[in-house]
């Protein structure tokens, strides 16, 4: 006897999964489940945003997340070392080693969607953009039914914010300021985003000094929180002056104000 299906949607709360998620309703499409996963260090204003979605749907949004959160994994999470040595910690994640994406997103809505597998036939539905040509690229490689909507509609990035903007979401103004509004304390993000962060959110800005001091990774390759504060307010200072912060004269300064 065939398993009955089962249509889940996976929503970020990005641009582009609340345009998919939007769109689908509009369209009458099926919808049994809608996906969200909290990794715990999300911007105050996308729960608000998840809030504001799930009223506009009429459906539940069910809230997946890890129960230690991002802040254990950081500091206290003890990984078995082969070689038998101990770690307090995973520090940072970075490019090559995301820990973040595997035990707070990857590994809670594969457990969950497993489950789900048991007693249906799951159809996931994914927010990808038709524009995202390296994300397609892997998406090729997914496992079956997998779809991608806004790819099938032809929806880019940029058309995906503005439906959003059109339907009344806004994102609490996070889009104006960032590229992408994911966890708040990313170290993939760019300095210019990062910048952002410390002017804008002063809050989240001391929280990730407070984790610096207590780990033991730098934030980035070649900083680390506080000195990317020394930094930043030496670049404010320049600019006070009307001074350049992209000279050589800068960096030479900078580097003496960090002592390196």
């Amino acid at each position: 006897m065939s398993k009955p299906d089962l249509h889940v949607v996976s929503f970020s709360g990005g641009k582009d999964s609340t345009a998919m998620l939007l769109r689908m309703k509009e369209l009458g499409m099926k919808i049994d489940v809608i996906l969200y996963c909290d990794t715990t260090v999300e911007f105050p204003a996308m729960y608000d945003h998840v809030k504001k979605v799930e009223e506009y749907v009429g459906i539940p949004i069910t809230i997946l997340r890890n129960e230690n959160g991002f802040e254990h994994y950081l500091l206290k999470y003890e990984p078995k070392k082969r070689n038998g040595t101990k770690q307090i910690g995973l520090s940072f994640p970075d490019s090559r080693v995301r820990w973040c994406t595997r035990y707070l997103k990857t590994d809670v809505i594969g457990k969950y969607l497993k489950k789900l597998r048991k007693q249906y036939n799951v159809i996931e539905y994914v927010g990808l953009a038709s524009d995202e040509t390296y994300r397609l690229e892997r998406a090729n490689n997914q496992r079956e039914n997998v779809r991608h909507p806004l790819v099938e509609w032809g929806w880019t990035e940029a058309d995906a914010l503005q439906y959003c903007y059109k339907k009344g979401f806004d994102f609490g103004g996070l889009y104006e300021l960032f590229s992408r509004v994911s966890c708040w304390c990313c170290p993939l993000q760019p300095l210019s985003e990062l910048r952002v962060l410390r002017k804008e959110f002063p809050d989240l800005w001391a929280k990730l000094l407070d984790w610096q001091a207590q780990t033991w990774r730098r934030f980035k390759p070649d900083y680390s929180v506080q000195e990317l504060d020394i930094r930043f307010q030496f670049e404010e200072e320049k600019l006070a002056r009307g001074e350049s912060i992209t000279n050589r004269q800068f960096y030479k300064e900078l580097k003496e104000r960090l002592r390196r």
